[in-house]
């Protein structure tokens, strides 16, 4: 739609006292709103309204994208994944869960573990809150700790990389 026949429709919507129109063709959508004509007296020029809005290009991407994340989460993941970035030789703890991670039991208690601790399959290596539940979490590999990668007492993503683990 050009702007000639745009104002013509603002045209037409004027003189015909209709109060809304609304046009949606395949690449756009326009809406003209106009205020009911005022009594004597009042000022007699009607305020149109114009308000056009692209309309969206690609329905089909948007449904696709959900899709796509949802096959790797279909397959088991396992809590510990090879890291590329740091190192091949450390392996990655990741979160099992959505919630928050903490290191000890208590704020006045040690951590479960430090960096340069070992530790062994089995052993609890942090907790993670969920729904007012507290999870331990356990170690699925034995080796020594290289770094923690999340802050205590704060929230932490499915999947998240927790802690470096170096299993040699």
């Amino acid at each position: 739609m050009n702007q000639k026949e745009i104002q013509e429709l603002i045209r037409f919507v004027s003189k015909s006292g209709v109060t809304e129109v609304e046009i949606e063709e395949k690449d756009f959508k326009i809406t003209i709103k106009s205020e009911p004509k005022r009594r004597k007296g009042d000022n007699d020029d009607n305020v149109v309204y114009i308000q056009q809005q692209p309309m969206q290009a690609m329905p089909q991407q948007q449904i696709a994208a959900p899709a796509a994340p949802a096959a790797p989460a279909a397959a088991p993941a396992p809590a510990a994944a090879p890291v590329e970035d740091e190192s091949s030789k450390y392996i990655t703890v990741k979160s099992p869960m959505i919630g928050t991670f903490y290191r000890s039991s208590s704020p006045d208690k040690p951590a479960f573990i430090e960096v340069g601790n070992n530790v062994k399959v089995g052993d609890t290596v942090c907790i993670i809150e969920a729904m007012k539940l507290f999870n331990e979490i356990e170690a699925e590999i034995q080796g020594k700790i290289i770094k923690v990668l999340v802050d205590d007492a704060t929230p932490v993503e499915y999947d998240q990389p927790l802690f470096l683990v170096d299993p040699s």
